[in-house]
């Protein structure tokens, strides 16, 4: 039975920054330049161009795929692009800019590694920047890259990026990056000047391309060593002659390694049991490693559903009623203490009671405000849940995937906050 193997280089990286700063531009630059665009989506790109008056493909519109983008000109929703060099792999989430879509902003980065923050060189740091690099820093991105764009149109100015790259790094320390985990580089998506081929018209700048950086920087490796975590996403009853009593849990590794014979407890049961096997649709496994998708079999018969979690049992998450947590709030309804809503953590939705606004963030002055009153759209604020059943949680420090859940509003489904369990608000 095969082991799984460790996966390729993989880097996840997400796009953020103000309106009309070029995002969309820099991430189809970095796909025609290292030849990641397949003949036909050129075309098409080649054709939009020269009907919207264009003498050259407006690179922007490999990304912006939606016809309501494509029209105004903006990016509106999350766009993933895969893209591989011989030297790795790349997931890269293209997200929005404008105000009223920060919330997408906080989907696109919640799985990055790195994030890539672009400015206008004629702009520099501004209100958005601000946010959106406090909103990184609350997730947890552990890199980020400053892109200084349109160098071009500041004549490739050293002081200019100079004075830009030294307020965004201060500001990046007092959101608690380390030295060293923050690049800032000119660049033109453009022209390409930095991206993949390295310009002679910034001949002051002595660091990376842009390619270069993101293809050796170190890459946070999955919580293959951290304790195991498996949230049940479905029971599989199959109930035919071949296999009259197979019981499977599927779902996807979220932390750390599961291997046949280990001893696992089941939450919120407190249930303990073995590990039998370990299926997938190629075959059986001897172990299974964070992001893998399997089914497990385990030795006894249990009352599993959809939702429970299936953990490591020397060191399990915390089993609570009482989340204590910091919320990014996405929605236009102001929230306030006593407001009832639900909370979906992992697969499983329950009610809440919000008992508490503890703490506000102002990511432009760098402080907080205690005891608020209420949070308003793309406000970060600490707040104390009450859940009408027990969840089984952890420190979002620990696990990204058993560390976040969403608030949901009750009455219409709407997705109000993302929260993160236990992360304290960024404390310059």
């Amino acid at each position: 039975m095969p082991i799984q193997s460790p996966p390729s280089s993989l880097l996840r990286l997400a796009t953020a920054g103000s309106v009309d700063d070029g995002k969309s531009t820099l991430v189809g630059r970095l796909l025609y330049d290292t030849k990641s665009v397949l003949a036909d989506q050129l075309d098409a790109v080649t054709k939009a161009s020269v009907d919207r008056g264009l003498s050259t493909p407006d690179l922007s519109l490999l990304v912006d795929g939606l016809r309501s983008e494509r029209e105004q000109g903006i990016t509106i929703d999350v766009a993933y692009r895969y893209f591989a060099t011989p030297r790795r792999s790349f997931v890269l989430a293209d997200t929005p800019g404008h105000v009223q879509y920060t919330r997408n902003t906080v989907t696109g980065a919640s799985t990055a590694q790195l994030a890539i923050l672009l400015v206008d060189a004629r702009k520099g740091v501004v209100e958005q920047t601000r946010r959106h690099a406090a909103v990184l820093a609350l997730l947890g991105v552990p890199r980020l890259v400053l892109a200084v764009n349109k160098i071009d149109l500041v004549d490739y100015d050293e002081e200019t990026f100079r004075v830009i790259a030294k307020e965004f790094v201060a500001h990046a320390t007092s959101l608690g990056y380390p030295d060293g985990s923050v690049l800032a580089l000119p660049v033109s998506a453009l022209v390409g000047d930095n991206v993949v081929d390295r310009s002679d018209r910034t001949a002051w700048y002595r660091g990376p391309t842009l390619l270069e950086h993101l293809e050796s920087v170190p890459a946070a490796p999955d919580p293959h060593d951290a304790p195991f975590r498996f949230p049940v996403q479905y029971v599989i009853r199959p109930r035919t002659p071949e296999h009259p009593d197979y019981r499977g849990y599927a779902g996807q590794v979220a932390a750390g390694t599961i291997r046949r014979g280990d001893e696992v407890v089941l939450l919120p049961a407190g249930r303990r049991s073995t590990v039998a096997r370990i299926d997938t649709p190629d075959g059986e496994l001897a172990e299974a490693v964070a992001g893998r998708s399997v089914t497990l079999l385990l030795t006894d018969e249990l009352d599993i559903g959809r939702g429970d979690v299936i953990a490591s049992p020397g060191e399990s998450p915390t089993l609570t009623d009482e989340l204590d947590a910091t919320l990014a709030w996405l929605s236009e309804k102001p929230l306030r203490p006593g407001a009832r809503v639900l909370v979906k953590h992992g697969a499983r939705t329950v009610p809440a009671f919000v008992e508490e606004l503890t703490a506000r963030f102002d990511e432009q002055k760098l402080s907080s405000v205690d005891a608020p009153d209420t949070l308003l759209l793309n406000e970060l604020g600490r707040v104390r849940l009450r859940t009408a059943e027990p969840l089984p949680v952890d420190d979002y420090a620990v696990s990204r995937r058993t560390g976040a859940f969403l608030v949901i509003d009750a009455t219409d489904g709407d997705t109000l906050a993302a929260g993160l369990v236990g992360a304290p608000l960024p404390n310059p």
